[in-house]
């Protein structure tokens, strides 16, 4: 566009404007989709890009048109995002987000934000995923969706059916955020003070402890760890060299309870878990720095 031309400027105020207005559902859709905040953020920027270059006086929805390219965009990087991640250092868990300051994303339907969920729908195609999201995390209609993905509304159906039953299946019905975070700060004092019999009650028969340091951070467990013992020991084990001189701030990471744990000024993890009535059936150590930047910012 010609700089010099009024009418091009307003025109690309306006659209500069309409892009703003809807970038936080453009985010939560992509970051969804992809469990990355960073590459979510690279979504939307070439879907702004996009958004620049477009017819947009024959654009008859902006919402729509934005959304669409943003989802479609969101698959192609989650192809590529799988293939990177089946050569990731040690277990991989989805890049934290502060949400006690995004209005926005914990107005639209929390589940499909939290770590353990999003963890869940890595297991799914990139289609199959972004129907879900679509549906379950912002409640767009079928035939939508149906326009987004270019699949018939049968077929939109039957993947959030589908996806929506593995989730399920794979998911215990989790305690409230109260009893969230009363569990997690009874997992923090014995985990602190390695008292194997007070994690073994806290946990789940078949509790998982996964603990992602993409490489970057030595010591930390190449391999998820499961079962009631072997976890409590795990963590009683890794007590003597983690915990001295650490200081915790709570925050809200994706909607549920966390703890930042820092040494000196460095923040060193994010600590979550998820919980059913049967107890803590997972620990999320969330250590690679690279995905600590997003959630850090939540530090006072």
């Amino acid at each position: 566009m010609d700089s010099g031309d009024p009418g091009a400027a307003s025109a690309l105020d306006q659209a500069a404007s309409v892009f703003e207005g809807l970038r936080p559902r453009l985010f939560g859709i992509a970051y969804r989709m992809l469990g990355s905040s960073a590459e979510a953020e690279d979504v939307v920027q070439d879907v702004w890009v996009r958004w620049q270059s477009a017819d947009r006086a024959a654009v008859m929805d902006p919402a729509a048109f934005l959304a669409t390219a943003t989802t479609r965009l969101a698959m192609n990087v989650a192809q590529s995002a799988r293939r990177r991640r089946e050569a990731y250092v040690g277990p991989w868990l989805p890049e934290p987000v502060d949400t006690s300051a995004d209005p926005y994303a914990r107005a639209e339907r929390g589940e499909a934000l939290e770590l353990a969920v999003l963890l869940l729908l890595e297991r799914l195609t990139p289609t199959e995923r972004a129907a879900y999201v679509l549906r379950e995390s912002f409640d767009y209609p079928y035939d939508q969706i149906a326009a987004i993905l270019r699949l018939n509304e049968a077929n939109i159906r039957q993947l959030v059916s589908r996806a929506r039953k593995r989730v399920v299946a794979e998911r215990r019905k989790p305690v409230s955020s109260a009893a969230h975070r009363r569990l997690l700060k009874a997992f923090l004092a014995a985990a602190r003070t390695g008292d194997l019999a007070a994690l073994e009650r806290l946990f789940a028969v078949d509790v998982v402890s996964y603990s992602d340091g993409g490489g970057a951070v030595r010591g930390v467990a190449r391999i998820p760890v499961a079962g009631r013992t072997r976890v409590a020991k795990f963590v009683a084990a890794f007590a003597p060299r983690f915990w001295p001189g650490a200081t915790i701030a709570w925050v809200e990471a994706n909607g549920r309870p966390g703890v930042l744990v820092s040494h000196g000024e460095a923040v060193a993890a994010l600590v979550t878990i998820s919980a059913s009535a049967e107890g803590i059936d997972q620990i999320m150590w969330v250590m690679n720095p690279a995905k600590l930047g997003r959630i850090s910012a939540a530090l006072p």
